[in-house]
């Protein structure tokens, strides 16, 4: 039997919007918001304790990656630490050439980064991806010129979960490119999920966020492949070695290298229990007339579902799931309040229509088994809940009742 709602204890299964800050990085961050309050660029025993704490969080974030600790630059986030390798990759690399490569589903911090670059005469070209999602390797070997100096990929959609062949698209720059571009990867998305080795990927950059990965929001990091030269995006002080001016947060960092840390080593356990639990919402979902999986059936993140619902707003979907107390998402939390269909969707291929059928639902480490056999009962009777009121709208859209029994 279904629980009552309870508004103070609803279903969170929107961990791919946001992820719960665990208790083991809240306890390492508190002396860092209490009396360490130093700042780390300071000589004296505050600012060097600062600094120790500091130097030991970029140790623990490259550790993850297979990456050495001054490869690591601090940032706000996964959206700064995009803006900052696609923005100084592409000034820095202008004298060589001025073409950019990406996919049509990445993040809207990739896309409107090169939107804004665009402006400035650099040429972006938008590669397509399949009904699943994916980028053909060939597709970029194909797209690769004597002007190209970066080429940017996601590891994995923030929407639908698909997972790229990264390493085959790392292979690719490397061989194919003629003069060596840079390679950049977004990793928000995955780095919670998945094994990630900037070797095996080829790649010169990295990003990463902290509140992905059960770490406090504000503070994400960019791999940066030593020797590789970007131009700096924020001026100011000698922080970060000159590539990222500002007095970092420490606290923050302290708290992304611990849930990091603790993250990797519960991985393989913590997938197989999430995705077991995933399938489970995914046989009922799919059981419904009217709901198809988008992105790809398998090659996808272990710990998100996402679903077109036929006949129905996705948004609409999600607000009666609230109030039925189960918390869930039409797509990415960065274009919540946007009227416009999924961009994801759409270069998959989706016509508008069932692109705003969309539903996101994604789970995380603190996922319980009682709170997916809730789901399982009560997100298929709001689906078609959902749709039944949509029917009847369609039918009668002045509400006079004509038409309706």
């Amino acid at each position: 039997m279904s629980r009552a709602y309870n508004p103070g204890v609803p279903i969170y299964l929107d961990h791919a919007a946001t992820t719960p800050l665990r208790p083991e990085a809240l306890e390492a961050m508190l002396p860092f918001l209490r009396g360490e309050f130093g700042n780390p660029s300071s000589p004296h025993s505050f600012g060097r304790r600062a600094r120790a704490a500091l130097d030991q969080a970029h140790e623990r974030i490259a550790a993850q990656i297979n990456a050495g600790p001054r490869e690591i630059i601090l940032t706000s986030g996964g959206t700064e630490a995009l803006n900052l390798a696609l923005k100084g990759a592409a000034w820095a690399g202008k004298t060589r050439g001025h073409r950019i490569v990406t996919s049509a589903v990445e993040h809207h911090a990739v896309l409107h980064s090169l939107q804004q670059l665009e402006k400035f005469g650099f040429e972006i070209v938008e590669l397509p991806v399949d009904r699943y999602g994916r980028v053909d390797p060939d597709h970029v070997a194909a797209a690769l010129n004597e002007r190209t100096t970066v080429v940017a990929i996601q590891l994995a959609n923030n929407e639908v979960g698909t997972l790229q062949p990264i390493e085959a698209i790392g292979k690719v720059v490397r061989e194919k490119s003629p003069k060596g571009c840079l390679f950049i990867v977004d990793a928000v998305a995955a780095a919670a999920w998945l094994p990630i080795d900037v070797e095996a990927f080829s790649c010169d950059m990295l990003a990463l966020a902290g509140h992905k990965l059960d770490g406090p929001k504000g503070i994400g990091a960019l791999y940066l492949r030593k020797g590789t030269h970007i131009l700096a995006q924020q001026q100011g002080g000698t922080q970060e070695r000159y590539r990222r001016a500002g007095t970092e947060d420490v606290a923050a960092a302290v708290g992304m290298g611990v849930a990091f840390e603790l993250a990797v080593a519960e991985r393989d356990i913590t997938a197989r229990r999430v995705r077991k639990l995933r399938d489970r919402l995914r046989g009922a979902l799919l059981a419904e007339d009217g709901v198809e999986l988008t992105g790809h059936p398998r090659d996808r993140l272990p710990n998100l579902l996402s679903v077109v619902v036929g006949d129905a707003e996705g948004a609409s979907v999600v607000v009666k799931l609230d109030l039925a107390g189960i918390a869930a998402s039409v797509g990415s939390a960065c274009t919540t309040g946007s009227t416009e269909p999924s961009h994801v969707l759409t270069a998959m291929g989706y016509p508008d229509e069932e692109a705003r059928g969309s539903l996101r639902f994604s789970l995380g480490r603190t996922t319980t088994d009682e709170e997916i056999d809730e789901a399982v009962e009560v997100v298929p009777r709001v689906v078609a809940d959902a749709r039944t009121a949509a029917a009847v709208l369609a039918a009668d859209p002045l509400g006079q009742g004509v038409g309706v029994a």
